[in-house]
């Protein structure tokens, strides 16, 4: 079935999961598709097939607290920000709830964190002002970049480049062989007056950018010459949480979340608004990602959803 806007008008959700006592801060399909990841701010971290549309794990980190999570390469691993205690990344084992690695080094919230799509690296950002490059396979940090302002980080589709938006103003790329010798561009965007970039993503295509925002915005940008693109507006968000936003797999369509508890929905390329899918969730959706593989959508609040569209092949 190939994504076009009667498809997407068409979702609704088929599946809704009320285990999470509150608000769900970060969800993450794996490459293949099969499961998805998700935390939350009760310290839970639950496991879902997809394939099934059942829950098959749930793991807690009382301890620590966990945000920002996200599968690694290795079956039943995840790597995560903590809430408590520290801000040190946390490297999990989720099959006997073992921690196998700690990443110690940033000083403040982290409030990005991305995976290579490649390799077993990774980028974290922080309130400290610095961005960290690490590997798994070592505790120690491989790079650190220290830059103006708040931090949100993106890998490309390839693994090659990582763009950096600091300070809700400007993206920054580097190569990843060469990260030590600075941004070999630096894209300068008017600056964000009423809120702050909180997520960045390349589209799977690796020619545009999207950044999320703590207001009621989003931004497309090209990735080769960082010229505005798209503004996505008209979706709520009046409690200053980080929404997320993401692409089709298709880079088609964007997808948002909003305070009013809807997922909205946008043509990456001409900016008109699809529709808007109402799935009954009684609290503001942080979370919306599209499954890299199947046709399923999944938004979160405290309840987790499974969108699956109702027609058949158009």
């Amino acid at each position: 079935m190939k994504l076009v806007d009667q498809v997407v008008r068409s979702f609704k959700v088929a599946k809704v999961f009320r285990e999470n006592t509150d608000k769900i801060n970060s969800i993450d399909f794996s490459p293949t598709g099969e499961t998805l990841i998700s935390c939350s701010e009760d310290d839970q971290i639950v496991i879902y097939d997809c394939e099934k549309g059942t829950q098959m794990i749930t793991v807690n980190s009382k301890k620590y607290g966990v945000d920002l999570i996200h599968f690694t390469h290795a079956k039943n691993t995840a790597i995560h920000s903590s809430t408590k205690v520290d801000d040190t990344i946390r490297y999990l084992s989720l099959h006997d709830n073992k921690y196998i690695r700690y990443f110690p080094g940033h000083t403040k919230k982290v409030v990005t964190l991305c995976l290579s799509p490649v390799e077993d690296t990774f980028l974290s950002g922080s309130l400290d002002k610095t961005l960290r490059l690490w590997d798994l396979r070592s505790p120690n940090c491989q790079g650190l970049m220290h830059l103006s302002g708040r931090p949100v980080a993106a890998y490309d589709p390839e693994g090659l480049i990582f763009a950096a938006g600091v300070n809700s103003e400007s993206i920054k790329l580097y190569d990843l062989r060469s990260f030590d010798k600075g941004p070999f561009v630096t894209f300068k965007l008017n600056q964000e007056k009423e809120c702050d970039w909180t997520g960045l993503k390349f589209s799977r295509d690796g020619k545009t950018m999207l950044i999320s925002t703590n207001g009621s915005i989003i931004r497309l940008v090209d990735a080769y010459h960082g010229t505005p693109l798209q503004t996505f507006t008209g979706h709520l968000n009046n409690k200053g949480i980080p929404i997320e936003a993401s692409f089709s797999p298709d880079s088609q369509y964007i997808f948002s979340g909003s305070t009013d508890g809807r997922v909205h929905v946008w043509n990456a390329d001409t900016g008109y608004k699809v529709c808007v899918l109402n799935g009954d969730h009684p609290a503001p959706i942080q979370c919306v990602q599209f499954n890299p593989k199947y046709m399923l959508l999944a938004s979160a609040c405290t309840n987790m959803a499974f969108w699956l569209p109702t027609i058949d092949d158009v």
